[in-house]
């Protein structure tokens, strides 16, 4: 891709860069008095949500074009550039009206070509930065083909945003980090800034001290954070956004470690293989609830625990579709072989109940 720095004005060149506000643009004085905390405490740019729709409806979805003017405000008062996402040609048009600084597309939007096309069309002949997140689903492509398409339309400071990825199965975060994901879209475009954002990650604002370090630990390049004056009564997404002075401690915590990237260099790929292990220990568990479920119905259905065929069955076709992927015969008949052992022992403290 055709990328140059992605240079703010007035904004220092240095890890992290840090992008906070709140959720939502609630009124003028909610605003102002969270993004005058923010600048009394170095934040450069200010983020906050003009147009908010919502999984389902019903809940707060913005108050639309009637926020802009704060965001003006904000700048004349603080100096902050402000930020907000877009997610249609009017919403560009209309931030380009009220000079944003920033846009990001989100992640439902990410997920819709149609949706970003528009946006690149719109954007044609404006220089302007614009970050994409990722989809709400793992596809890398759907990633990489979104910065395509605002490249192609002439957008030159471009970056990325990991806000992780939706599960079915929800467990300690909000979105599942799966950092192996951004590690190879870094990979892939090594020029392309990526900053974390540990809000819509963690879903819980305990969690989010961490994800930051997490993220500095990768060499992402900058945060975009959750921040409100009173997080608690906020009217979008109170459990995730912290304070403008927790937001402060967190980051003059943070521990950035300016390493070079070299073939000696194993941290990254030990941070990969750590979040597999979590993955794949997610996955057995959720393995067993299925045997235990398996485990009832067989039970109510005065049915016999060990099904020798379904046994032999899983430990061919899993062996061979192993080997397929290089790995080797012993090792995979061990590990099948321990599986469906747990699985017996689930089922059987269910039946001798």
């Amino acid at each position: 891709m055709d990328l140059e720095k992605l240079q703010l004005t007035g904004v220092e060149e240095k890890r992290p860069l840090v992008i906070a506000g709140p959720c939502s643009a609630e009124t003028e004085d909610q605003v102002m008095e969270t993004a005058k905390e923010l600048s009394k405490n170095g934040v450069k740019v200010f983020r906050a949500g003009i147009w908010k729709p919502r999984t389902k409806p019903g809940g707060f979805e913005g108050n639309g074009v009637v926020a802009l003017p704060w965001m003006q405000q904000v700048k004349k008062e603080t100096g902050m550039l402000t930020a907000t996402e877009v997610a249609t040609a009017k919403h560009v048009e209309e931030a380009l009206k009220y000079d944003i600084d920033l846009l990001w597309i989100g992640a439902r939007t990410t997920a819709d070509p149609f949706a970003v096309q528009e946006i690149a069309d719109t954007l044609k002949g404006v220089d302007i930065p614009v970050l994409i997140k990722n989809p709400v689903n793992p596809d890398l492509e759907l990633w990489i083909g979104a910065l395509q398409r605002l490249n192609f339309a002439g957008i030159k400071r471009l970056g990325a945003i990991h806000r992780g990825f939706s599960s079915y199965d929800k467990k300690l975060y909000r979105n599942l980090p799966q950092w192996h994901i951004p590690i190879e879209l870094h990979r892939r475009i090594p020029e392309l800034p990526i900053i974390c954002d540990p809000s819509h990650i963690a879903g819980r604002r305990d969690l989010i001290a961490t994800l930051c370090q997490q993220a500095m630990d990768l060499q992402f390049d900058g945060l975009i954070i959750e921040s409100h004056s009173d997080p608690d009564h906020a009217w979008s997404d109170a459990s995730q956004q912290v304070t403008p002075d927790v937001l402060s401690l967190i980051l003059n915590n943070l521990v950035i470690r300016e390493t070079s990237q070299t073939t000696e260099n194993l941290s990254e790929l030990r941070k990969q293989i750590d979040e597999i292990d979590i993955n794949l220990t997610e996955i057995l568990a959720k393995r067993m609830r299925i045997s235990k479920e398996i485990g009832i119905y067989k039970k109510e259905h005065d049915m016999p625990i060990l099904q020798t065929s379904r046994y032999d069955e899983i430990i061919h076709k899993r062996v061979q579709e192993g080997m397929a992927m290089e790995m080797g015969e012993e090792f995979l008949k061990s590990i099948f072989e321990a599986i469906h052992s747990e699985s017996v022992r689930q089922q059987m403290m269910i039946i001798n109940k």
